[in-house]
């Protein structure tokens, strides 16, 4: 007979602040649950949901599980301090759903870093009337470098048109706005301008008070 894997401690964090992190929830079909990896997957042995005790195949094997921590959008209303990380717990179909991904990914495992989408589709088969039918999922897989590939960049302010100084003219007579410009790069030129200008030795642009029709 397989000798059973060891329970799990908790983390001295989740053992002072009295739980732990709350496992995925998926209470109806359609549902996902999705996020960002940011701890390393672990297995560990399946315990039964009402005596906590370790479960067993039919050979002695133990039943093991797939835990992963994710990231989400997910917040509780009733728990301020809820950050949006979950535990997801990996058997069954999930798994397979979750390794059929992977491979669709072209990754050889999940990762920290990676992002995972695991959703609800459909019931399964029910075969035993005294439970519900199994629940089947889908699930998608973002690699960690693929991730940092569509990470945007940051969008880059537009950078406002330099406009004239009091006292420099918008526009010499004899000179393209990139002449002008190029001229004004100069302090001296640009001094030299705006003396101009208030001496009345640069020309203003006309104006006319002929109505355009």
């Amino acid at each position: 007979m397989t000798t059973p894997q060891q329970y799990q401690a908790p983390s001295a964090d989740d053992f002072l602040m009295g739980g732990g992190v709350p496992s995925a929830k998926f209470p109806t079909i359609g549902h996902s649950v999705s996020g960002r990896i940011t701890e390393r997957p672990t297995v560990e042995q399946q315990r039964d949901y009402t005596t906590g005790d370790l479960k067993f195949w039919d050979d002695g094997k133990p039943q093991m599980q797939l835990v992963v921590t994710l990231a989400t959008s997910e917040r509780d209303p009733e728990n301020p301090e809820d950050d949006g990380t979950r535990r997801l717990y990996v058997k069954g179909q999930m798994k397979n759903a979750v390794a059929s991904a992977v491979r669709q990914a072209g990754a050889r495992g999940l990762e920290v870093g990676g992002t995972l989408t695991v959703t609800y589709a459909r019931d399964g088969q029910k075969t035993n009337p005294k439970f519900n039918a199994p629940k089947n999922f889908d699930a998608v897989y973002v690699a960690a470098a693929q991730n940092e590939l569509h990470t945007p960049d940051p969008v880059a302010q537009p950078v406002a048109a330099p406009q004239p100084a009091a006292g420099i003219p918008s526009a010499v007579p004899g000179l393209t706005q990139e002449q002008l410009a190029a001229a004004m790069a100069n302090p001296a030129t640009a001094a030299l301008l705006a003396q101009q200008q208030a001496s009345g030795a640069v020309p203003q642009p006309a104006t006319s008070d002929v109505p355009q029709f």
